[in-house]
Formats: structure tokens, C-alpha cells, sequence
């Protein structure tokens, strides 16, 4: 499977950029693609994942257009023709600003990708690898491949390692059930004995509590969200944590829901994952 994109002419010697998906795309398999949409040249740009590099063979075409208001386009192409277009009437992404865009590959079907910076519901059917990014490039390979537990259950408390620590671009991804008689449940990001991110869902206080533990010690919390509590007891749920510079964003079930400025700054040592409480853990990436 290859990995390709593409602009508009007048842009830098990196694009169009092709590349080889080692393995192809797998159950659990990230994508990040990191890039700016410049504020001249052109109107569109694309995504593709393919087999080979003719371009006659797209699984996934991925077309932000920026014309008549803005619209994503989707499709698939097979042996050189198109299939039917799926059009998602909402741009996420602006001309001129930044963005990191992620996709989810899962067994069935792709999941809704994150789209930051921007507060904004997913806006299709489709993956995500962890990568980093370089300057004038849309992504460069990763200094480690995620860690993937393809089981269909954990046992929790789940604890595992980071490979790498955190860096500016590194996603971690967690799906689960939140158990019908839930209270609480937490997920924290760890380095040696503190807690550099504490994300603790409280159903008993309708609250999504964050916060920092330093030599045993909680910080302030933050509770603050831009819609209501996204966790729900008996359903499942996807929460998806890219570490950036100054923050990390955070996502449930596609949709960002609130950064974290990190209070703790030495990001590599921030190496361990911690997961318990009153849900079922049925898929970890780190």
C-alpha cells in the first residue's frame, strides 16, 4: 500500500510526495499528516491511499476543495476509473493555517479522521500512524513505530510503555466500553512517579476532570468543555490524544473536545500509560 499527496502547482519540491506504508494498512494502523494549506495557488488538495504508484488504484481518496464555500470530496478509484463521489458539505480546514490531519484504520471500514486545529465534528468515513514532521514536508518517518495491542479485551488497570516518550506529533489512541454501572474512570500519561496527565471521567460528577500530579501532589483542575459530557455508560467510545508543542488535543470519538497545556515539559520522559476504572478496554496504540 502507498501513501501519496498532492497540491496545486508553485509549491515546495516535497510535493507531490509519495510513499510506502510498511506492512499496508492494518487494523490499528494511525496516519498523521502534518502540513499548512497555503493562502495562495490553487484550490485543492489530495490524500491517496493506493496500491502501487500509478494512481489507477486509490482505496481512499481523500479531496478537501476549497471553491463554492468549501467541501471535502471521497472516493475510490479502481483500474483507473472513479466510483461515485462522497461530498461532506463542511471544511475543516482554512487557507493559510496549519493543521495536523489524522486517519483510523480499522478491520471493517476507516473511522473519522481529527482534523486540529479547529473544534469540529468528523467529516467522513475514513484512518493513522504516528509520525513526525519536518519542515517543508508533509511527513517524515517516525522515529518509532507505534505499539499496537490488536486483543479484543484488556484486563484493567492496563499499564503499558510509551515507545519514545512523547514528541510534537505523537498520538496515542485508546477504544473502549464504558460499563453500564460506571462512576469513574481515568487515563494517565506518566513520567516516573508523577502523573503528567491525569484525564479522569467522572459520571457521578458529569465531568470531565484533568489535571497534573507532581511528587504526589494534584495540580488545579481543569473542567471546562465545549459541549456536554461526550462519555456515556453502557456505549463505546474512542479517545484519541496528540501530543503537540505547548499542549496536548484531545479527541473522543472524533471530535476535539479540549487541550492540555502541558505542565510538565520534559515531553520524552512522559513514557508510560496508565489506564483504570469502570470500563472495558478493547484496543491501545501507543
Amino acid at each position: 500500500m502507498a501513501f501519496s499527496g498532492s497540491q496545486a502547482p508553485y509549491l515546495s519540491p516535497a510535493i507531490p510526495f509519495s510513499g510506502t506504508i510498511q506492512g499496508g494498512l492494518q487494523d490499528g494502523l494511525q496516519i498523521t499528516v502534518n502540513g499548512t494549506v497555503l493562502s495562495s495557488s490553487g484550490s485543492r488538495f489530495a490524500v491517496n491511499f493506493q496500491t502501487g504508484f500509478s494512481g489507477n488504484d486509490i482505496a481512499f481518496h481523500f479531496n478537501p476543495r476549497f471553491e463554492d464555500g468549501g467541501y471535502v470530496v471521497c472516493n475510490t478509484r479502481q483500474n483507473g476509473s472513479w466510483g461515485p463521489e462522497e461530498r461532506k458539505m463542511h471544511m475543516p480546514l482554512q487557507k493559510g493555517m496549519p493543521f495536523d490531519l489524522c486517519f483510523l484504520v480499522q478491520s471493517s471500514d476507516f473511522k473519522p479522521p481529527g482534523v486540529w486545529p479547529a473544534n469540529l465534528a468528523p467529516i467522513t468515513q475514513t484512518v493513522i500512524h504516528t509520525v513526525q514532521s519536518a519542515p517543508g514536508q508533509m511527513f517524515s518517518t517516525p522515529a518509532l513505530p507505534p505499539m499496537m495491542y490488536p486483543h479484543p479485551a484488556y484486563p484493567v488497570p492496563f499499564v503499558t510503555t510509551i515507545p519514545g516518550g512523547l514528541y510534537p506529533s505523537k498520538s496515542i489512541i485508546l477504544t473502549g466500553t464504558v460499563l453500564p454501572s460506571a462512576q469513574r474512570f481515568h487515563i494517565n500519561l506518566c513520567s516516573g512517579s508523577h502523573i503528567a496527565f491525569h484525564l479522569n471521567p467522572r459520571f457521578d460528577e458529569n465531568a470531565v476532570v484533568r489535571n497534573t500530579q507532581i511528587n504526589n501532589c494534584w495540580g488545579s483542575e481543569e473542567r471546562s468543555l465545549p459541549r456536554k459530557m461526550p462519555f456515556v455508560r453502557g456505549q463505546s467510545f474512542s479517545v484519541w490524544i496528540l501530543c503537540d508543542a505547548h499542549c496536548l488535543k484531545v479527541a473522543v470519538d472524533g471530535q476535539h473536545l479540549f487541550e492540555y497545556y502541558h505542565r510538565l515539559r520534559n515531553l520524552s520522559a512522559i513514557n508510560k500509560l496508565e489506564v483504570g476504572g469502570d470500563i472495558q478496554l478493547t484496543h491501545v496504540q501507543t
